[in-house]
């Protein structure tokens, strides 16, 4: 996209590049591309690249001759387009075919208007259908026949082909019935169902045009005068500045630097709550700005924002193939075969039966459509690209498709601790006081003596005694006592000492070495509830008044409430849950108690991780690692399925094979749930496509003929129309599972 953009510097077409990248996507399932170049393995996103639709409609929208640039993809919406604009064309010149045939005329009981050269309007018009409607068919044929992969083009072109040569034969030699109406009755109906079938696909792959939409064209960029000006996405650099109003969506990655507001993430992270937005949050490009106004420092534009990125994510996902893809590839192969044996023996077997002639050609193209894999074709695309977009729009980024397959039949899910399971940052767990004072008397002086102090314990105090809504007083004499703690003058409430009102009065809040310089002895109840503290692996602050210890505080690595909610969940599956961490075993043990995790590994060197996962492997388990640092980028690779939240390093997002935009492991839960319900519906697409064929293919040979029943061609295409529809729709309902815990 770069090279292409530097290509065309004018500004209008920098305003809208972001929205070429539409059209740079891959057409899950379509095998209607001229380009579409199956590999010999079965392996590779081998569909994904479309240069164009086919010859005849390449020949018709771009006006050359055919050569294709590979490099280049469409939209599936030309697809869809060019099926529908034929369609319609097609049905009005079939009319007259209708109205003309003899066999129409005979069963409905009425006659055509007769004029001199009226006998030359079924064949002229079918002629017209057949070059018009059947051509780009018979181009596709071609294609399966240089790619050695004969399929559901190639069984339409043999259909419509004898249909054609036999008619126009009849015609030359006036001795038989042609079979124009049926000929132009088939295009007509694959037309149909190839426009339908395009319009699923154009639907379920919206997901990467839903994502460039977000991104809007112009921005209004703050200048060194304060004033604003508009200028087109593509012109910003890192380090602008740029005004969001309320309502608008975010032109680039940035850092919010001025204002407060609340910002709409749900597109990109799956979080339907509104965000809320200070300064010194980031800010993801694409988003829409809520309430207040923004000014945002521009981090990254293009393709180095977060958006491009889940762009070319999801494109990956489209475009790679999964292990039941493979398998319906190759079944569609095996029916072509099959078919193509079924109509020789129906030919030969009516030829003895009956004599060559009308009869015969009506078996044996019968065969050919009611044999098309239309169904099998789409029964695994369509579920993938629904999968792809479903997965998106709930902050899961799939980049392999055999991984999210092998997901439904995970046992075993591995968790790095610290970031993951829990918020990699000091938080208070636990509040310990003596005699009259409670805990919110302990941490209202704590969070106010800690009020001027920026280390990391300071901060997690303040934050708790936020989020309890207390009423911190104001500190005076703020002092840091290095390797020991602070000290202050704050409001102290007297009654806590036995007194009236309150006074100004200095306390200090620190860690052993305060108290030890102090010389201060800790209450029974605080000196236990240190020592149950220090045996978890918990850090411990106390609260000194006066000469005496009056409260403490253990702080600890916060375990997200998520994480419970994602490990019963897991349990309820009946997968098992593992941590991974480089903590002590005390800190590692309480995380795993509270969580409820079954197997816990501690103390765990960096280049040691994939080896732990590499031991329950060989125990037999299928593991799937979930972690969001370097070092867990080898696991990540080991495991069977690696998981890596979108809040890690670069390297372990490249290492993973799914990436969660959230750092919610209850996405972990909703990926394993959405695995196994595409995987059925997959299932169910397959036992319907193919069990259709196993029984309309006798049927269209013949082989209830002794008892009057006889399935024609014409009917042989609604069927076999109806049945890729019912494929359709039965992929279209995944869009309603629900995969939330």
């Amino acid at each position: 996209m770069a090279d292409h953009r530097a290509a065309h510097d004018d500004a209008e077409h920098a305003t809208h590049a972001h929205r070429e990248r539409r059209t740079d996507h891959a057409c899950p399932g379509c095998r209607v591309c001229e380009c579409y170049r199956p590999t010999r393995d079965g392996t590779g996103a081998e569909r994904a690249l479309h240069a164009a639709h086919s010859t005849a409609d390449t020949d018709e929208e771009h006006g050359h001759d055919g050569g294709h640039d590979h490099g280049a993809m469409v939209d599936h919406s030309d697809h869809e387009a060019m099926f529908r604009r034929r369609f319609f064309v097609s049905l009005a010149l079939a009319i007259p075919v209708l109205y003309y045939s003899a066999s129409l005329q005979s069963w409905l009981g009425f006659s055509a208007i007769s004029f001199p050269g009226s006998g030359f309007i079924a064949p002229v018009f079918g002629v017209l259908v057949f070059a018009y409607g059947g051509v780009p068919f018979l181009r596709m044929g071609a294609v399966e026949v240089r790619n050695r992969e004969p399929g559901m083009m190639l069984l339409i072109s043999l259909a419509i082909t004898v249909s054609f040569v036999y008619s126009i034969a009849v015609v030359v030699s006036g001795i038989g019935e042609p079979f124009f109406w049926e000929l132009v009755t088939l295009i007509v109906i694959f037309l149909l169902g190839h426009w339908v079938e395009m319009r699923s696909v154009r639907r379920a792959s919206g997901a990467l045009d839903e994502l460039a939409d977000l991104m809007p064209d112009t921005a209004e960029r703050v200048t060194e005068s304060g004033e604003t000006e508009e200028v087109a996405v593509a012109d910003l650099v890192e380090g602008d500045l740029v005004l969001v109003r309320p309502g608008a969506n975010v032109p680039a990655d940035g850092v919010v630097a001025e204002g407060e507001s609340k910002v709409n993430e749900s597109m990109v992270t799956g979080e339907s709550a509104p965000v809320e937005k200070t300064p010194g949050d980031e800010v993801i490009g694409g988003t829409t700005n809520r309430s207040g106004s923004l000014r945002i420092r521009v981090t990254a534009t293009g393709e180095e924002t977060t958006l491009s990125g889940i762009m070319r994510l999801v494109e990956e996902a489209q475009q790679s193939r999964s292990r039941t893809q493979v398998l319906a590839d190759r079944a569609a192969g095996w029916l072509f075969y099959g078919a193509l044996g079924a109509a020789v023996v129906t030919a030969v077997t009516w030829t003895v039966a009956v004599g060559f002639g009308l009869t015969v050609v009506e078996r044996v193209v019968a065969v050919l459509v009611i044999a098309c894999p239309h169904a099998l074709g789409l029964a695994v695309p369509l579920v993938v690209a629904i999968n792809t977009s479903l997965a998106a729009r709930n902050g899961m980024l799939v980049r392999d498709r055999i991984a999210m397959e092998e997901a439904r039949n995970l046992d075993m899910v591995v968790f790095d601790k610290t970031g993951t399971l829990t918020k990699g940052e000091q938080g208070v767990v636990e509040v310990a006081t003596i005699d009259r004072w409670n805990e919110d008397d302990v941490l209202r002086l704590m969070a106010a003596a800690e009020g001027d102090s920026e280390h990391m314990i300071a901060a997690a105090i303040r934050e708790h005694a936020e989020e309890r809504a207390l009423n911190v007083p104001t500190a005076t004499e703020f002092e840091a006592l290095e390797g020991r703690g602070v000290r202050a003058t704050v409001e102290v409430d007297t009654a806590l000492v036995g007194g009236e009102g309150s006074t100004e009065e200095k306390v200090y809040v620190g860690g052993p070495n305060l108290l030890r310089e102090l010389a201060l002895d800790r209450s029974e109840g605080i000196e236990s509830f240190a020592q149950e503290m220090g045996s978890l692996g918990r850090g411990v602050v106390y609260l000194v008044h006066g000469e005496q210890v009056v409260g403490a505080v253990a702080l600890a690595d916060v375990v997200r409430e998520e994480s419970r909610e994602a490990i019963d969940a897991l349990h309820a599956m009946g997968i098992e849950v593992a941590m991974l961490t480089g903590d002590s075993e005390a800190v590692a043990r309480a995380v795993a108690e509270d969580l409820g995790i079954d197997t816990y590994f501690a103390e765990v060197l960096p280049e040691d991780k994939d080896k732990k996962i590499v031991e329950l492997q060989r125990a037999g388990r299928l593991v799937a690692m979930v972690g969001d640092g370097v070092n867990d980028a080898p696991a990540l690779t080991r495991a069977d399925v690696g998981i890596a939240i979108g809040s890690g390093t670069d390297v372990a997002v490249e290492s993973a094979d799914v990436v969660l935009v959230e750092n919610d492991p209850r996405d972990v839960v909703a990926l394993v749930r959405l695995s196994k319900q595409s995987y059925r519906k997959m299932q169910e697409n397959l036992v319907w496509a193919a069990g259709y064929n196993v029984f309309a293919v006798p049927l269209a040979a013949g082989i209830l003929a002794p008892v009057g029943i006889l399935l024609s061609p014409a009917l042989g295409a609604v069927l076999m129309s109806v049945s890729t529809v019912i494929v359709a729709v039965n992929a279209q309902l995944l869009r309603r599972a629900d995969i939330r815990p």
